[in-house]
């Protein structure tokens, strides 16, 4: 765990509380899945009931709440910005390096990185990345 577990705290008298920190969960790719548009309207439709598990067992568990979450256009419609010797180039497509398709992501407020971790099972089966998003206010 990089950052904070769940705590319970007492303070001068003040009730408990419990801590937890974001985590950006990304979509990085589609690992074992097939590309979704090869995807017949079955399978589509059983894929996007994982996601409705998925947004239901974090409703479910406590301490958990998805902040944010979204899907992502392929990467055909990306635009990538890079700056070089202070000036700035703006290039039709995906960051090059990336060879993964991004698919979406969400934003989850969770206990622990287990916690996050168990929920992803429920997801389809995609190449995901977990990171703390950290707390710099």
């Amino acid at each position: 765990m990089l950052r904070v577990m769940l705590v319970s705290a007492t303070v001068a008298g003040n009730e408990p509380r419990s801590l937890t920190m974001k985590y950006f969960v990304l979509l990085a790719g589609y690992g074992e899945m097939p590309d979704w548009d090869t995807l017949t309207p079955d399978e589509q439709e059983a894929g996007m009931a994982q996601h409705v598990a998925f947004d239901e067992a974090c409703a479910a568990r406590p301490g958990v709440e998805i902040v944010s979450a979204e899907a992502l256009g392929d990467g055909s419609t990306a635009t990538t910005l890079r700056t070089r010797d202070g000036s700035m180039t703006v290039t039709d497509g995906p960051f090059a390096e990336a060879a993964e398709q991004i698919g979406g992501y969400y934003l989850l407020d969770a206990p622990d990185l287990d916690t996050v971790i168990d929920l992803c099972r429920i997801l389809p089966a995609y190449d995901i990345d977990i990171r703390p998003v950290p707390d710099l206010g």
